[in-house]
């Protein structure tokens, strides 16, 4: 199960609910703005979210998760554990910039921090698992999370849930608090482009792409 919810605030924001089929238990990724927009969604599809999963701490990947988990019931809101000052600080996650003057945080009792490697699975459907790879460099809390089958290269759904790391022809900007256009780099080639060619990227502005294809750009060469 693969949906996608353009969100739309200040700027667009790609949405995601990944899960199981049969279940119809799911992840929810990046909820970005407009919670009506994807509590609609999840009620439309018949769809139980367990839990919202954050790549990283930019205003425009959490504004909707705290609205969200209130709605269903007090999920928990996970991320990276780098994430911890992009959650509590409007100047880390730029909200500051974008709703002024104070811009908001996420309470420190709703957040989840994971550690680089963390295998997350649905309750309702354990061989439906997300693993949690660290691709800091946008921002310093920056992670992706790689299904199952394209993790442990085996049958099934291959795909990738990238943040803003990478784009389809394109990667992520680095001139924000926390950003290195090394580390970027070094997250894309290493952590990305050496998953099976046949990966599908799913990133927060773009259309989707794959690995095979990322890896054919210049300027990962």
């Amino acid at each position: 199960m693969l949906y996608l919810i353009e969100t739309h605030g200040p700027i667009t924001t790609n949405t995601y609910l990944y899960g199981d089929d049969e279940t119809r238990h799911a992840f929810l990724i990046d909820p970005g703005f407009t919670p009506e927009r994807i509590l609609a969604a999840v009620r439309e599809k018949d769809i139980t979210v367990e839990r919202i999963l954050l790549t990283h701490g930019h205003f425009d990947h959490i504004g909707a998760a705290l609205a969200v988990s209130d709605a269903l019931g007090a999920l928990p809101i996970c991320m990276w554990e780098k994430g911890k000052k992009y959650a509590e600080s409007p100047d880390w996650n730029l909200s500051a910039n974008f709703f002024p003057p104070a811009g908001f945080t996420l309470p420190a009792a709703r957040m989840t921090y994971l550690p680089d490697g963390a295998c997350l699975a649905l309750a309702a459907a354990p061989a439906c698992r997300l693993h949690l790879i660290a691709t800091p460099g946008h921002t310093e809390d920056g992670c992706s999370y790689v299904s199952e089958a394209a993790a442990q290269r085996t049958d099934g759904d291959r795909l990738a849930f990238v943040g803003d790391t990478i784009f389809r022809a394109s990667y992520g900007a680095t001139h924000f608090p926390g950003g290195d256009e090394r580390t970027l780099m070094e997250s894309i080639k290493t952590r990305l482009l050496t998953l099976p060619a046949d990966t599908l990227l799913l990133s927060g502005h773009s259309e989707p792409t794959t690995v095979g294809e990322e890896r054919t750009r210049p300027w990962y060469q």
